[in-house]
């Protein structure tokens, strides 16, 4: 499909209205879910912003509210460098559009989201005609972890920039696809997993023995130097953000039998808690999923998005323990868009998703706000 075909104005309609219709949807069951868990008499039902407060949001609002210099004299939480500035600064902005700090979280996500969506619908449009591009939104915005598009984390804001970058790449445009790939990795390390696979994509679609066409992807990689070196020049560490995420969260490098072998344990104990062991679980089937996701993207002689996907699977299975790995599901929109062309060909497929997805993504929504750890 050329390139006139997929900036037709229904693509990026059809893109919207499936986003806006599923952050009603989200607004809804978070809302019902709010009301009906709460144990205590109906005006004393806490306030509906407070319950996105969770987890990762409040960390990163810690961040958008007193900086790297400020937060260990202002809050309790620590090794907070492990999350890049892309997402707290993003919530300034959305704190001087709203006047609150969770709406104005919730507010980045919406807006980033609707961009990304547009990006991938466009990506899709491209693989296999609007069908493909507007099921492919569909399936992520109702897949298990999409809650985590909507709440204050930094996805919505890396997809959008990731995406953008991949959508400019296929159409040969380098600059813009450097740029906006320094963009994601201001946003999360993920970019430099971009940078490394958009480097690919040049090696394949572009033209290598014209050298300074590809000089802009290194964007992705001064952007994050040049966070490490700030990040130096706050606590005097060039490894602040490795040490932090080994101190605040216990990742480390090890061998991927030794993380499976510890996730396993941890999915199958009895001593476990409830909510963490279902946890668990997903995290090794989101790990399975990966590699399978890779391979075939590898067989299909995709390089560049194999790459992509293949650097996140590999650095997060040779973690100490699987972490966030269901959640990383959201990122990989090559498996959206893959699903989207089979279930073209395969109605039944396309059935079969909308009869589970949602469901879980409730249930997602639901453990989200109600404080259980989601992942």
């Amino acid at each position: 499909m050329p390139p006139d075909e997929i900036r037709r104005p229904g693509v990026t309609r059809d893109a919207l209205t499936t986003w806006v219709l599923s952050r009603a949807a989200i607004f809804f069951v978070s809302f019902a879910g709010l009301w009906m868990l709460a144990d205590t008499k109906a005006g004393d039902v806490p306030s509906y912003l407070g319950r996105w407060d969770r987890w990762d949001t409040h960390l990163f609002l810690d961040l958008a509210k007193f900086g790297y210099r400020g937060y260990r004299t202002h809050t309790t939480d620590v090794h907070l460098e492990a999350f890049f500035p892309g997402e707290p600064l993003a919530m300034r902005v959305g704190h001087l559009l709203t006047g609150s700090w969770t709406a104005g979280a919730l507010l980045v996500s919406a807006v980033a989201g609707a961009v990304a969506m547009i990006a991938l619908a466009r990506l899709g449009a491209l693989e296999g005609g609007e069908a493909v591009g507007s099921r492919a939104v569909l399936y992520l915005v109702l897949s298990p972890y999409a809650v985590f598009l909507a709440a204050g984390y930094s996805e919505a804001l890396f997809l959008a920039f990731a995406l953008s970058s991949w959508l400019a790449a296929r159409r040969g445009h380098w600059l813009v696809a450097g740029l906006l790939a320094g963009g994601a990795a201001f946003v999360r390390i993920d970019g430099l997993f971009l940078g490394v696979a958009l480097v690919v994509e040049w090696l394949v679609r572009g033209r290598p023995y014209q050298l300074r066409s590809g000089l802009p992807l290194a964007a992705p990689w001064v952007v994050t130097a040049g966070f490490f070196a700030y990040l130096h020049s706050v606590t005097g560490d060039w490894l602040a953000w490795l040490h932090a995420e080994r101190d605040g969260w216990g990742r480390s490098l090890t061998a991927p039998w030794t993380a499976l072998h510890t996730s396993w344990n941890a999915a199958f104990s009895p001593t476990q808690g409830a909510g963490y062991e279902w946890s668990f679980r997903a995290e090794i089937l989101a790990v399975f999923l990966g590699v399978a996701l890779t391979i075939v993207l590898f067989v299909l002689r995709r390089w560049g998005e194999a790459t992509f996907v293949g650097l996140q699977v590999v650095a997060l299975a040779c973690s100490a323990y699987y972490l966030s790995v269901a959640r990383s599901t959201v990122l990989w929109f090559p498996l959206w868009v893959l699903l989207a062309r089979w279930s073209v060909r395969r109605e039944w497929l396309h059935r079969a998703y909308l009869a589970v997805a949602p469901a879980l993504m409730a249930v997602g929504v639901v453990s989200f706000t109600s404080g259980r750890w989601v992942g």
